[in-house]
Order: C-alpha cells, then sequence, then structure tokens
C-alpha cells in the first residue's frame, strides 16, 4: 500500500464544500447527513440496539440492508454519534449470497488499511445479526457536488481522482480485488479535500466477476467498463481504471461520456461508441490531461494505464503542471 502522498502545492490548496443533505441513494452509500443533528437525541429516543452499539437514527435502508447512525451503548447521552453501522435485513439472513457480500465487505474493509478508503472498524458478520462498523465520514459525495453544477478547479479534480486512484491501487495490489462500483456518489469528499472511496459490497476478484443485469445499483451503468457487459471477457483491475476515467471525464467536463434513457442503449455506447474529446468541451484543457482521460475509457482493457499505481505517479505530475501553468 502507497502512503498517503500530497504535492506541496496540493497541500497548500483546499477546497470550501458546503455539506448538502444527500440523496437516499448517497445515504445508503455511508455519505449520512452530518451527525450534529443527532448530538441532542437522548438515549431514550434511540431507535434501537445491536451488539454494543446503540442505533441512534435510521439513515436509509434498501432492499438488502438498513444504515443507521450510532454510537456506543455505554456511551453519555450527550456524546455524538460518529459511527454508521450497515445490517442485513432480517429476510436475508438465509441468503447465502447476501451474507456473502456482507462478510466480503467486512473482511476487506479490515485488511486493507489506507487513508483513501473507507475502513471498517468492527463486525458481526459469523452469524445473524449481520452488520458492521464504520467511522462517520464528514463530507459530501461527489455526486452531490457535481449536482449542484460546480466545476471544480483542474487541479482539485485531479487531486480527487489521485486519492481515489491510491485507494484502488491499495485495494487492487493487498486483497486482489476490484472494486467494482467506482462513482462519484462512492466518493466523500471532505471539507478540506480529503476524499474517501467507499462501498466495497460489489468487491470480488477477476474470477468472480458479476453481470451487470444482477447489479441493482443506481448511476452504475454510466460508469461501467465494456468488458464488464460482455460475457465472454472478464472484469480486470482495468474495469476499476475506466469508471474512474468516467469520473474524470465528468469532473472537467460537468457531463458523462455516454448518456441513454435506456439501459441497453447505454451498454451498447460503452461497448461501441467513441467519447466526444474532453477538449471539445474545455479547449484550454492541457493536452496530456486529455490523453490521461481517453487511455482511461479505451475500449480495449489493454490500452488503459497498466495500473492504479501508474495513474497516481501521472497525476501527481499533471497536478503540478497545472499549478505552474495556472500561476503563470
Amino acid at each position: 500500500m502507497g502512503p498517503r502522498s500530497y504535492s506541496t502545492q496540493t497541500q497548500r490548496h483546499r477546497i470550501r464544500m458546503a455539506t448538502v443533505e444527500p440523496t437516499p441513494t448517497e445515504r445508503a452509500n455511508f455519505a449520512a447527513t452530518q451527525p450534529s443533528a443527532a448530538h441532542s437525541t437522548q438515549r431514550h429516543n434511540a431507535v434501537g440496539r445491536i451488539g454494543p452499539w446503540q442505533l441512534v437514527r435510521l439513515l436509509s435502508e434498501s432492499d438488502l440492508a438498513r444504515v443507521y447512525l450510532a454510537r456506543p451503548a455505554d456511551a453519555a447521552d450527550d456524546q455524538p454519534a460518529t459511527y454508521v453501522i450497515k445490517v442485513l435485513r432480517r429476510e436475508w439472513w438465509r441468503d447465502p449470497q447476501a451474507i456473502e457480500m456482507q462478510r466480503r465487505a467486512a473482511w476487506i474493509g479490515r485488511k486493507v488499511s489506507h487513508p483513501h478508503l473507507l475502513p471498517v472498524l468492527s463486525a458481526n458478520v459469523q452469524q445473524a445479526p449481520f452488520y458492521f462498523v464504520t467511522p462517520y465520514i464528514p463530507g459530501s459525495a461527489l455526486a452531490t457536488v457535481l449536482g449542484q453544477g460546480q466545476r471544480l478547479p483542474l487541479p482539485v479534480s485531479l487531486w480527487i481522482v489521485r486519492q481515489v486512484a491510491e485507494a484502488l491501487s491499495a485495494l487492487h495490489e493487498s486483497a486482489h480485488m476490484i472494486h467494482a462500483d467506482v462513482k462519484p456518489s462512492n466518493i466523500i469528499v471532505s471539507p478540506d479535500g480529503h476524499s474517501t472511496l467507499i462501498d466495497l459490497g460489489f468487491a470480488h476478484t477477476s474470477s468472480e466477476s458479476q453481470h451487470w443485469s444482477s447489479r441493482p445499483v443506481v448511476g452504475t451503468l454510466s460508469y461501467i467498463a465494456p468488458e464488464v457487459v460482455t460475457s465472454s471477457i472478464a472484469a480486470e483491475v482495468s474495469s476499476d481504471l475506466y469508471s474512474l476515467g468516467v469520473t474524470l471525464y465528468e469532473l472537467i467536463t460537468g457531463g458523462l461520456p455516454f448518456e441513454a434513457n435506456a439501459p441497453d442503449e447505454l451498454v451498447r455506447m460503452h461497448r461501441e461508441s467513441k467519447p466526444s474529446c474532453v477538449r471539445h468541451a474545455v479547449p484550454q484543457l492541457p493536452k496530456p490531461v486529455a490523453s490521461l482521460v481517453h487511455r482511461l475509457l479505451a475500449k480495449d482493457p489493454l490500452r488503459r494505464p497498466t495500473s492504479a499505481a501508474t495513474i497516481v505517479e501521472e497525476l501527481m505530475r499533471l497536478e503540478i503542471e497545472c499549478f505552474s501553468l495556472r500561476a503563470s
């Protein structure tokens, strides 16, 4: 795992983001509302308890799980709730696949320790009730920022993507896992610009790849790699890099490389269509940045950068160059 690394210029450059109420989807991905709203919640108003945890407030629920803001059960009444607990719903307690997904996410979150990857602090995944605990991550989902129409400065966009690439490098090299769901709603950006990749629910090895139609995740198809929707080619590390490229494209241009109303049409575009050049939307974009974006979006996985680590190195150089260009 690579250490957390920032260029001198990047350390001095911080972004200020207003924290907004996330969408239900973002809450499900642990982009919870600020815990300050729960500071005054008294113990008798809590929604329940699970193991040694007091469940302060239901944040969201899906078909598979419920997500709660929580604090230790023995904490004082006025102690802030700074933890998030994801609990598998009772109706799935006998489903092997659902349990395995919960166990896998918990295992990876505890095995891989990295500043830009959401850690799992504790878990109960061997017997019901199945749940795991993560810290609350302050900030906003990157999807929320994009949804507000904010266009971040180019060095900041490169910095955010570099941090995610560092998290992917740790995941790929330490756990030999593909994240499989890299997208802005799974990236939390703190007020000082620190970025965290979250949601390991679909992480898997290349031999365990799932067809896109079995993954009901809102927004995923906009970021999915062509090989993931082609049954003859297994997803690899490079599939995460494609999704990272879509995210960078969106950060730079404010739009997605491919958009369609029907899922099948969107899948076809990822497999066959060439994205519009980023420099058409942003003519002043430096050519090396445009080159990186389009190499990440290559249809053939072999034409993409070889690893997340190589992307980190390239992005570090580009950040410095872009700061220099702006200063000149």
